[in-house]
């Protein structure tokens, strides 16, 4: 109970750094516009493309889904049979559609990197007591325009490899894939910080940095991220109390206009604190970051309230 008490004290605290700042929930609202707006650059002249139809008609689907997709049939019964066997899919990307993907795919890393560097220097700057800027953020993401644009390479290199030899695998292929997939996303875990306070475009560097520095604060960011997963979960339990006594009161009475709206500002209530939440895991990443490296946790985090987290009692 006393570690879970010191685990919902490191969420607080972290609430309260963006309750302080509270210009760092804009970034991830740029980070979803911008990506969102990739991916619509990209989508529409495909989905919007003349093809002799009404836009409203199948055939008008069939013919933009044609221009990036094709079907192959097999030529004979056996080859039917062998490609279900295997779990071949009949439909495969056109080699110009796949250099189309591909190219949005990275836009969209890239856009989400650049504004998560300038997310993270911003957390960085409300730790140490400085004034948080949009502005600010957005000149020192685009100062670091090189290694962003390595690193973005590099992981959608790597992400890209793992999947594809992943579906080529067998069943102990596919485990031992997903396992160097997980290791993969665990030793990024501090990259974003690493791309803001080191000199280099290197990503090989960068994720060396990134995975050493996690083994300094491995304890540690167990014990946040379950603290922060720890006050989630008691904010949704709590919530599903009062959904649930809201709906049963207006099903009792007969006001189903009321349980509607009463599940509408749940779902309303669920995504923002999801939102939140993940604002707040970001805010500890970086306090973790910094507790690396420099030995101690900025404020209003304190070293005893990690530590003491997990010393047991003798």
């Amino acid at each position: 109970m006393n570690k879970l008490q010191r685990s919902w004290e490191l969420l607080k605290i972290s609430l309260t750094v963006m309750q302080r700042d509270k210009k760092l929930l804009l970034f991830p609202i740029l980070t979803t516009v911008f990506t969102a707006a990739i991916a619509l650059l990209f989508l529409c002249p495909v989905a919007f493309q003349p093809t002799g139809h009404s836009y409203l008609s199948v055939e008008h689907w069939k013919a933009a889904a044609n221009s990036v997709f094709v079907v192959s049939s097999a030529s004979t019964p056996e080859q039917a049979a062998e490609r279900a066997d295997h779990g071949f899919n009949a439909t495969r990307v056109r080699p110009l559609g796949m250099a189309y993907f591909a190219l949005m795919y990275l836009l969209s890393m890239f856009c989400a990197t650049f504004f998560n560097v300038a997310f993270y220097h911003q957390i960085l700057a409300a730790l140490n007591g400085q004034t948080v800027s949009l502005a600010a953020g957005l000149r020192f993401a685009l100062s670091k325009w090189p290694a962003i644009l390595m690193w973005t390479l590099f992981a959608g290199l790597v992400g890209y490899l793992i999947q594809a030899l992943e579906k080529r695998l067998s069943f102990v292929g596919q485990l031992i894939m997903k396992l160097i997939g997980t290791a993969w996303s665990i030793a990024c875990v501090f990259v974003i910080p690493v791309l803001i306070t080191e000199d280099t475009a290197n990503p090989l560097q960068v994720l060396k940095k990134s995975a050493l520095t996690l083994t300094k604060t491995w304890g540690e960011s167990l014990i946040g991220y379950a603290g922060v997963s720890f006050g989630g979960a008691i904010i949704v339990l709590a919530s599903l109390v009062w959904l649930a006594a809201g709906v049963g009161f207006s099903v009792a009475y007969h006001l189903y206009w009321m349980t509607a709206l009463i599940v509408l500002a749940w779902l309303v209530a669920i995504i923002l604190w999801s939102y939140v939440l993940s604002v707040a895991s970001q805010i500890f990443r970086c306090a973790l970051f910094v507790y690396a490296s420099q030995g101690t946790l900025p404020p209003p985090y304190t070293q005893d309230m990690v530590a003491l987290a997990w010393k047991q009692k003798k």
